[in-house]
């Protein structure tokens, strides 16, 4: 009798976290699109009523960039996990879209790592923390090597006051920290066992595959930008568009924001990018407000369903 309360007290445990993380989730997305101090939700449809963004060409076009931005994280995750544990493409998408769900509410994305981790047994926590850091440096390493391309071209042929120097300054800095944690964590590494059995000995193939897939990823959900850009009809031209959007996914990259704000912040920073090249605010904020519904909004939705499905029982 007391095993089968205890069984139904954890039950209605679990029912109200997955339900509170949904809910909070859904109550900050609809705040997000009707509280937007930048774009007011009545401006953003009339802009979209006007672009004719809702064409079936269009729709079928943005979201063929959404699901292909979207499986090539889906193969990452379960590439990764292989180095532990097979799981399948469906299992591996049922933890990567209920882990953004999860994530939006918390900086960066650092709740991804934790609720990645209730999906394996307890003792394999720290290691599915560290293969999703190794999946995320991967997209980092992309996002900032296509963005230092970008930003040394836009910088060099357009008036930006922006001192090069502090730029350098800021990435040499950026390298010593990663430098310096990696030092510390080997440190760190050989005081505690805990934390040495949770590295996972990943291999050189597995790493040209993850890296194959981040590259290919970013240069999908930056040419869905761009196909906006195309769809809102602004007078640019390809290089003009690209260096500036890998510009802005470099800068937004390395401000600390909830996920949730994601928009705001990519908004903010492409305002002044895309102003340079005197591109309509309306429209700027509108694109970054449409890749964060495509992206985040929509991919989420999916993972609310993953969230309120979930069991302890579906640990691996």
């Amino acid at each position: 009798m007391k095993y089968s309360q205890t069984h139904k007290s954890k039950q209605i445990f679990w029912l109200l976290i997955k339900l509170t993380i949904v809910f909070v989730c859904a109550y900050f997305i609809w705040q997000k699109l009707n509280n937007n101090t930048l774009l007011s939700f009545n401006e953003f449809k009339n802009v979209l009523s006007q672009s004719k963004v809702f064409s079936l060409k269009n729709c079928s076009f943005l979201l063929i960039f959404t699901f292909g931005n979207w499986f090539l994280e889906i193969l990452k995750w379960k590439t990764l996990v292989k180095e532990l544990k097979k799981i399948s493409i469906f299992t591996a998408a049922k933890q990567s879209l209920a882990s953004l769900t999860a994530s939006l509410i918390t900086p960066n994305r650092i709740g991804e790592y934790g609720a990645k981790a209730l999906y394996f047994k307890k003792k394999n926590s720290i290691q599915i923390m560290h293969l999703n850091l190794i999946g995320n440096l991967h997209q980092l390493v992309a996002t900032v090597f296509f963005g230092f391309l970008g930003f040394i071209y836009f910088y060099k042929n357009y008036p930006i006051n922006f001192d090069l120097s502090n730029f350098y300054n800021v990435l040499i800095l950026t390298c010593a920290s990663c430098i310096l944690i990696i030092v510390l964590w080997k440190l760190l590494l050989s005081k505690l066992e805990i934390f040495r059995n949770g590295i996972v000995k990943i291999k050189t193939k597995t790493h040209l595959k993850i890296a194959l897939y981040s590259f290919f990823r970013y240069l999908i959900f930056s040419h869905q930008f761009y196909f906006l850009l195309m769809i809102f009809k602004t007078n640019i031209t390809y290089i003009e568009a690209i260096t500036a959007i890998s510009s802005m996914y470099l800068l937004s990259s390395f401000i600390p924001m909830l996920s949730i704000f994601d928009a705001v912040l990519k908004g903010s920073v492409a305002l002044f990018i895309f102003g340079i090249l005197g591109v309509n605010s309306i429209t700027i904020l509108s694109i970054t407000t449409l890749m964060w519904l495509l992206n985040f909004v929509i991919p989420s939705i999916v993972g609310s369903y993953f969230i309120i499905t979930f069991s302890p029982k579906q640990q691996a």
